[in-house]
């Protein structure tokens, strides 16, 4: 009979449980690289409990983005995570994709048949929004300098627009004439451009879903203004339409709104991808009516399987998932699944804008009919009520939802708001929970108001 030694057996249980690591015993580095490393599972977990702390998404109704992807998507961006969008002779079949996106994308957009629009993808609408911007300016140089004309003043016109069409004017020295509210007014009037519009005017920006309040700017008033102007002064003037989350809630909810390539003056449209288009994070899209509307000097040609692969963007390398994943969505849902997606936010949305009306102390500004999946609403009387806004704000955070106040911009920044976005995967059973709560908030701060008083300012969301 053979004879065995005992060996000494590891404490399996003691090295493997995460929370019997070395490292779940220490704070985790903050400034400095650790000398060694760690198991992975380790790691993974103390990160994941880490990130408990963050928000919940699906309570996040302060968000346009996609907080929601099923299974498929999912799949795809871990398939393509090694995947440069750059990199278009090393991943052919991924430049395709991106191509058929925006054809898709331009025929949503009702862009002149023949295939004469052109696009591309950027990392969201923001990039898109500044691609635009830079092909107005180019194009309005170009007309000063033919004719003879100084160009050293160029402006571009809008009204409330989101961070990144500040970010364009500075970084690219354009003046930004951002058009003050009217009195009861949620956007840009036509009636207003005539102030602002001049022969230095690179183009107006018109937004489909305005961020403060959802709805939509009347881009074919704008574009008869524009066309008004131009008769009375000659002045050219195209129209960008900042469709970051309108440009896929109007195809499929709102198609007689005239607002996109239907308008000769649109020039070109941006959209994020990952808001109502329901990618994932880091996707948006610009396409432009016609090829000669992106002036050539602004694309470089890259080496494309022997050929030359034009391109435009900001960035350089990124990921290919998310565009991958945005042709799955065109795939999988097609307009009838986008349709009846939308829909069922938009009738979530005005659901609960019933319940926001029936509750008493607040005023509906936007009721989730005729633009985005939303509901925006003041304070009926602001002056007499025992808490703010931005009391409720807080109350609400007791409970996980995180529903945003702010002010809106000038000439209404007197006006705070409240605003909810309902995207896919809210669904009404978690709104109707949020009316509960927003109820009981109600309650609660109408019987025993805040210390703070009223009037203070405090800061709101970000977005």
């Amino acid at each position: 009979m053979a004879l065995h030694e005992m060996k000494d057996v590891p404490d399996l249980d003691a090295d493997t449980d995460v929370f019997a690591s070395a490292l779940s015993g220490e704070i985790l580095p903050k400034h400095r690289m650790p000398e060694d490393h760690s198991p992975s599972e380790v790691v993974y977990e103390l990160l994941h409990n880490e990130l408990l702390l963050d928000g919940n998404a699906a309570q996040n109704l302060a968000t346009f983005c996609t907080t929601w992807s099923d299974d498929g998507v999912r799949r795809l961006m871990a398939e393509c995570l090694d995947k440069n969008m750059i990199d278009k002779d090393e991943y052919p079949q991924t430049a395709e994709i991106e191509s058929r996106c925006v054809n898709i994308l331009a025929d949503l957009w009702n862009a002149p048949s023949g295939g004469a629009a052109t696009g591309c993808s950027t990392t969201g609408s923001s990039e898109a929004a500044m691609l635009g911007g830079l092909a107005l300016k180019w194009r309005w140089r170009e007309r000063r300098r033919a004719a003879g004309l100084p160009v050293d003043r160029p402006n571009l016109v809008c009204g409330p627009v989101q961070i990144c069409w500040d970010k364009f004017a500075r970084y690219f020295d354009v003046e930004l004439r951002q058009i003050p509210l009217e009195p009861g007014a949620t956007g840009l009037q036509p009636h207003q451009l005539a102030a602002y519009v001049d022969e230095n005017t690179i183009g107006v920006v018109a937004i489909l879903g305005v961020t403060y309040t959802c709805d939509y700017e009347p881009v074919a008033a704008i574009s008869a203004e524009l066309d008004r102007i131009q008769a009375e002064h000659g002045w050219d003037v195209p129209v960008h339409v900042d469709a970051a989350s309108g440009g896929f809630i109007a195809p499929f909810l709102h198609p007689d709104v005239v607002w996109d390539f239907r308008l000769p003056r649109v020039a070109s449209v941006n959209t994020s991808g990952h808001k109502y288009g329901l990618a994932p994070l880091g996707v948006g899209w610009i396409v432009w009516r016609t090829a000669d509307l992106l002036p050539a000097d602004l694309v470089f040609d890259v080496d494309y399987l022997g050929g030359d692969m034009p391109t435009f963007a900001l960035n350089f390398s990124r990921p290919g998932g998310e565009v991958i994943a945005q042709y799955y969505l065109f795939l999988r849902l097609g307009r009838g699944g986008y349709r009846r997606v939308q829909e069922a936010c938009a009738e979530t949305a005005q659901y609960l804008a019933q319940e926001i009306a029936a509750m008493g102390p607040f005023t509906l500004l936007y009721d989730g009919r005729g633009g985005l999946p939303a509901v925006s609403y003041t304070l009926a009387d602001p002056d007499g009520s025992p808490f703010t806004l931005y009391d409720l704000s807080d109350r609400l955070r007791m409970r996980g939802w995180q529903v945003p106040s702010y002010a809106l911009p000038a000439d209404r920044d007197d006006t705070v708001i409240q605003r909810v976005l309902i995207r896919h995967g809210v669904t009404r059973d978690q709104i109707a929970l949020l009316a509960s709560d927003l109820r009981t908030a109600v309650e609660h701060l109408t019987v025993a108001p805040p210390p703070v008083p009223a009037t203070q300012p405090r800061s709101g969301f970000h977005h």
